[in-house]
């Protein structure tokens, strides 16, 4: 089983991103709401996975935080609920507002989630209400993103807003969300940056391409 790989962030996709350690680049799908907390391209990074492996297909799952993963496994523990699922779910409801709608039973915010509907939330509620405790839902609501932080010494304020909205910025002006988000990590953004700046780099480098 591999628990974590630590790397270099070579690539980032819509589904993932690309980690290299010792000349090996690992391909691990992450969840939507992960990738905006991502460093630059070219960063030392640290991902928590899980391997999934089936007769026909064997895919590697990562998260920032051992949180994240945790509870991505119990989610995959759910009847009728595989990997490609539970990454759906944790693309659109975080682990700490998970907890809370299954503690709460919150049908309605579970089924948001995409392929996700009313009778699979009440499912899901149901297998995995003893499963989670109150009390850990206030500790990771207190202390969400600190691990994170913690372990990768990344500012995530207004570099990763700066960020995000470069990002946001380019779509607009027409470029694709991956073509957008390659260009835009891959400059080694800092705290005296303006957004401005930001987007004159990356469009150079766009039209280098």
């Amino acid at each position: 089983m591999i628990t974590y790989i630590k790397g270099e962030l070579t690539d980032v996709n819509e589904d993932g991103v690309v980690l290299e350690t010792n000349g090996i680049g690992y391909e691990i799908r992450m969840p939507l709401s992960s990738l905006d907390l991502l460093p630059r391209i070219g960063t030392s990074l640290k991902i928590y996975t899980y391997l999934h492996v089936r007769e026909d297909v064997i895919g590697l799952f990562g998260f920032l935080t051992k949180d994240d993963l945790s509870i991505f496994k119990l989610l995959i523990t759910v009847n009728g609920i595989g990997p490609k699922g539970a990454l759906g779910i944790l693309s659109a409801i975080s682990p700490d507002d998970l907890r809370f709608a299954v503690l709460s039973e919150d049908v309605k915010t579970i089924a948001k989630a995409p392929g996700i509907g009313s009778k699979t939330a009440s499912k899901l509620i149901i297998e995995l209400k003893d499963k989670l405790k109150l009390e850990d839902a206030f500790e990771q609501k207190l202390s969400n993103g600190t691990e994170y932080q913690k372990e990768t010494k990344v500012s995530t304020s207004k570099i990763t807003q700066i960020r995000n909205e470069a990002i946001q910025a380019l779509v607009v002006l027409g470029y694709s969300n991956t073509d957008a988000s390659k260009v835009v990590r891959k400059i080694a953004i800092t705290d005296d940056m303006t957004l401005e700046d930001v987007l004159s780099l990356s469009l150079k480098s766009l039209s280098l391409l």
